[in-house]
C-alpha cells in the first residue's frame, strides 16, 4: 500500500483530476489519496473571510462562482452514478455551512477574536473538503475518508502541533479495512484534541498529512505528485539548465526545504524518515518523468 498526495495544482482543472485518475488507476490497490484543495481556493476562502469581517457580503458572490467550479469540475470528471450524489454534497456544505460561516463573520461585529480564528478555520477546511468529494467520486471503489475524524492537534509551549499518540490511534481505527480500493482523505486539516475545534496543519499541511498516514500505516511509499518533475538543482524560474535530482536523502531533502525550496513542506521529511519510507516526488502533468526519490 502506498500514500499518494496531490496538490493543489493536482486538483485545479478538468485536465489536472484526469491526470490524477490515470496516475491512480494505474496503481495497485489499496492506495491512500490525500488531496489538497482546488488550486487557489484555499487563498480565495481566506480572503473571503476578510471580506465579510469588513461586512462585505459579496464574498458570497464569489461562493457562487466558487460552487459552478466546483460542479463544473464534477460534470467533467465524476462516475456519472455518483454525479448527483456529489452535486448535493458541494451544495450542501456550501449551503448549509460555508455560508452561515460567512454570514456570521459579517453580521456580528463584536466577534470575539479568538471566535473569529475558529470561524475561520472552520471555513477554510471546507477546501479539502470539497475537493476530496470529488476525487472520491471518480472512482468506482472510492472510499471516503474524513481526516478531522483522526488527525489531532494539542497545543505545547510553541504554539500547535500534532498529537501523535491520539492521531495513531484513530487512523489505525479509521482505516482499519484498508483492503482494497481507493481510499480518499484530506490534507491540510484536523481538529483540537480536546475542544473538538477545527484546526490545520499549516500551509503546505498536506504533505505533512499524506506524511503521517504513511507513517502510521507503514506505507511503502509516499508519493508526492505536483507541478514540478522533481527536485531541481536551482530554480528553473532563473536557471534553465537547472536539472531533476534524480536522488537525494532525507537530509539532503530537509536541508533544501529548511533553505527555502517550496517542493515539499518542510515537516513532511521526518516523520517518514523514522520508518524509512522513500518518498516520492513526481509531475502530475509529466507523470513519466522519473521525479526524484528521498532515501537513506
Amino acid at each position: 500500500m502506498k500514500v499518494m498526495k496531490f496538490g493543489g495544482t493536482s486538483v485545479g482543472s478538468i485536465e489536472s483530476l484526469l491526470h490524477l485518475k490515470d496516475i491512480v488507476n494505474a496503481q495497485d490497490k489499496p492506495v491512500v489519496v490525500v488531496v489538497s484543495a482546488m488550486g487557489g481556493f484555499t487563498n480565495q476562502l481566506l480572503a473571503m473571510c476578510e471580506q465579510a469581517q469588513q461586512r462585505d457580503i459579496s464574498c458570497l458572490d464569489t461562493l457562487e462562482a466558487a460552487r459552478k467550479r466546483h460542479h463544473d469540475a464534477i460534470d467533467g470528471v465524476v462516475v456519472e452514478s455518483m454525479r448527483g450524489q456529489v452535486h448535493e454534497t458541494i451544495d450542501r456544505f456550501i449551503d448549509e455551512s460555508l455560508k452561515p460561516y460567512y454570514l456570521a463573520l459579517a453580521t456580528n461585529p463584536h466577534m470575539p477574536v479568538d471566535e473569529i480564528e475558529r470561524v475561520c478555520d472552520a471555513i477554510v477546511a471546507h477546501g479539502e473538503i470539497l475537493s476530496s468529494a470529488i476525487v472520491t467520486g471518480m472512482f468506482d471503489d472510492g472510499v471516503p475518508h474524513l481526516s478531522l475524524n483522526f488527525m489531532r492537534t494539542r497545543r505545547d509551549g510553541h504554539g500547535r502541533v500534532l498529537d501523535w499518540d491520539e492521531t495513531e490511534r484513530l487512523v489505525k481505527q479509521d482505516f482499519a479495512q484498508l483492503t482494497e480500493g481507493v481510499h480518499v482523505a484530506q490534507g491540510f486539516i484536523s481538529r483540537d484534541g480536546e475542544k473538538g475545534d477545527v484546526t490545520n496543519l499549516g500551509r503546505g499541511g498536506s504533505d505533512y498529512s499524506a506524511a503521517i498516514l504513511a507513517t502510521l500505516l507503514d506505507a511503502e511509499s509516499l508519493e508526492i505528485w505536483t507541478d514540478v518533475d522533481g527536485f531541481m538543482t536551482a530554480d528553473p524560474r532563473t536557471h534553465p539548465d537547472a536539472t531533476v535530482i534524480p536522488q537525494m536523502t532525507y537530509a539532503q531533502a530537509q536541508e533544501m526545504c529548511d533553505a527555502g525550496a517550496k517542493v515539499i513542506y518542510p515537516p513532511t521529511i521526518a516523520p517518514v524518515a523514522m520508518k524509512h519510507i522513500p518518498v516520492w516526488v513526481k509531475n502530475t502533468f509529466n507523470p513519466s518523468a522519473p521525479g526524484t526519490v528521498i532515501i537513506d
